[in-house]
This record gives structure tokens, C-alpha cells and sequence, in this order.
């Protein structure tokens, strides 16, 4: 099925509105024949889902597969989203509105988890569309439980975690000022009392992690990963043959000329490739980690903005006490309040 134009659809379900099980093995078969889903095959998959009011398990796991897959691993380098796909991912979404169905939710956390970096206003999109379901209560997860209108439960804070923690990793968030305003929001118009403490734990960390600028690890851009896959791809750097240089030069590594003949030239060349991001970020982290005066106004007007300091709030500032190197002064009249 490689189609030509997207109005193709008629054929390809064997009942009108239902795609079945039978249906999904086709699709497998025809669209990774080749190896690539091609853009109008996306196109076809989205309006598929969009017309089959009855769709198997099977249906979801292959729209999200494949659709990953068309956006984040067809164009090179592999794994970056581009703005042109982040702009089609976006404009699909769109057509009938916000998301109403529980695998389009889930193929969008699914990009931004498995991108290697993907575009600032994609990320937004996809955590303000959680936040919009969470709020409205008008959608559902893909195990078929439904959103609770303006509480957030263990599920939801989940899936926002998801959200905030994709690319970078949980230990190592880098959390954006437009993520925090997000999370804020979130915050002041749900029911606290009845939040999941996972939410609480998450909304703490988070919004720390912006005020101390904790970015662990940093993808590099499209050019730099460019780059590494020219050295990659060069032929005359074979990282499988450093790799048996390297063992077969183990009865020498009592000799400190073996060390240095065994691994120097192959060692200069991964690191020329890929940079002394570590030691940088170590030499970093520290004046990263001070809460500056811009950081200090934002996060002043914008806690209590309801009138009302809710303990996960509250537990931010002994947070930032805790573990920031530096405060700035501006800061200091809302500790002390607080405290």
C-alpha cells in the first residue's frame, strides 16, 4: 500500500468503520515492506483513525509505531524530530480539534520521549494538551480510564511526568519557564486535597529544576549529531576495530606505553567527535544551580498568584533552601514569610 494520495481509504478496511486485527496485519505488511511510511501513508493512518469508530488493541500499538517512526526516524539524522514533522504532527491533531482519542495522547508523549531532541514548541504543545484534558476532564488514557475533571491521579501525574521528563531524563530535567507557567497553572485549578501525592512530588521537583537551571543532559543540535554520524559512517574510523585493538592490547595495559599506543589516536578522534560536554557541564552545574535575580521576580509574583500558598508550594521554598548554592536576595522576603 503505497499510497499516492491520501483519499485511497475505501479499500483498505474490510468493514467500513471498523478496523480489525486482520486489517492491522495488512497494514504491517504493506506499509514496512519498504521500510519507510511514507508521508501520504501517514496521512491515510491518521484519517483511518479518525473514521473507524471501532478500532482493535492492535490498531493503537501499529498508529503509534508507525507514526513514530514516520516522524522521528525518516529524515536524517535519525531520532531528531524536524520542524516540517512537528508542524504536520501538530496540524493532524488539530483537524477535529483537541485531542479526543487515547492513542493520539499517547503517540505525542511517545515522540517526545523517544526523540532524541525534537522542536521547544512541540514539547509545549503536547504538555499543554495534557493540561487541557486534565483541566476539562474531556479525554482518556489509552488503558480506557477517562480523566478526572481538575484532579490530577496517580495516571495523570504520570503522564505529565512523562511529559516534563522526555529527552533529558528524570534525573537530569531541564524544566523551561513556558513548561513551569504550565505546571503552575495546572497547580492553582486543581483540587489539591485531592491530588495524587505523585503530582505533588512531581510539581516540586520541577519547578525547582527550572529555578536552579538543573539540565543534566544537553542533545546536541542537528548539525553537531550530523557530524557524529559522517564519523561514524567513515570508513577509515571502524569502532568495531578500536574495540579489538583495545582487547587484544590487554596483555600490554601493565605498560604504560600500551595504554597510550592501544587507545590514542581512536581515544583524540571520539573525542573530537563528540566534545568535552562533562567536564563542561560539571565545571557548570554549580553557577547553574544559583536562582538569579529574573528567576527570583518570576517565581515571587507567580507563587500564591490564587491567594493561597498550597503546601507543594510551600515545599518548593524549603526545597530551594535546601539545595540552592545561591538565592538571590530577592528572594529572601519570600523565604523568611514562608518559613
Amino acid at each position: 500500500m503505497i499510497l499516492t494520495s491520501p483519499v485511497d481509504l475505501a479499500p483498505l478496511l474490510q468493514s467500513p468503520g471498523t478496523v480489525s486485527a486482520q486489517d492491522v496485519l495488512q497494514f504491517r505488511g504493506e506499509i514496512f515492506r519498504d521500510g519507510l511510511v511514507s508521508k501520504y501513508e501517514a496521512d491515510a493512518i491518521f484519517m483511518i483513525n479518525e473514521a473507524a469508530g471501532d478500532q482493535c488493541g492492535e490498531w493503537h500499538e501499529f498508529f503509534i509505531e508507525s507514526l513514530t517512526d514516520f516522524t522521528i526516524h525518516q529524515m536524517e539524522p535519525r531520532g531528531y524530530v524536524s520542524v516540517e514533522n512537528a508542524e504536520w504532527l501538530i496540524r493532524q491533531i488539530k483537524r477535529d480539534g483537541n485531542i479526543k482519542l487515547a492513542n493520539e495522547l499517547e503517540l505525542l508523549v511517545k515522540i517526545v520521549e523517544k526523540a532524541t531532541d525534537c522542536p521547544q514548541f512541540l514539547s509545549n504543545y503536547v504538555l499543554e494538551q495534557v493540561a487541557h484534558l486534565v483541566i476539562t476532564g474531556d479525554g482518556y488514557l489509552l488503558n480506557g480510564k477517562k480523566f478526572t475533571k481538575g484532579v490530577i491521579g496517580e495516571a495523570e501525574a504520570e503522564i505529565l511526568r512523562r511529559v516534563i521528563y522526555a529527552v533529558s531524563g528524570e534525573s537530569s530535567v531541564a524544566v523551561s519557564r513556558k513548561e513551569a507557567e504550565v505546571l503552575f497553572e495546572l497547580n492553582d485549578k486543581t483540587i489539591e486535597s485531592e491530588n495524587h501525592p505523585a503530582w505533588n512530588d512531581l510539581f516540586v521537583k520541577a519547578i525547582a529544576s527550572y529555578l536552579m537551571a538543573v539540565s543534566g543532559y544537553q542533545p546536541p543540535d542537528r548539525q553537531t549529531a550530523f557530524a557524529r554520524e559522517e564519523w561514524l559512517n567513515d570508513t577509515e574510523v571502524d569502532v568495531s576495530g578500536t574495540l579489538k585493538k583495545a582487547l587484544s592490547s590487554f596483555s600490554e595495559l601493565f605498560s604504560a606505553d600500551g595504554i597510550g599506543e592501544a587507545f590514542k589516536s581512536d581515544h583524540q578522534r571520539m573525542q573530537e567527535a563528540w566534545g568535552e560536554r562533562n567536564a563542561e557541564f560539571e565545571k557548570a552545574s554549580g553557577k547553574a544551580e544559583a536562582i538569579d535575580l529574573d528567576e527570583s521576580n518570576w517565581f515571587v509574583e507567580r507563587i500564591g498568584r490564587d491567594g493561597v500558598f498550597h503546601e507543594n508550594e510551600k515545599a518548593i521554598i524549603r526545597f530551594l533552601k535546601e539545595e540552592s548554592p545561591s538565592i538571590h536576595p530577592a528572594l529572601h522576603p519570600l523565604l523568611e514569610k514562608v518559613a
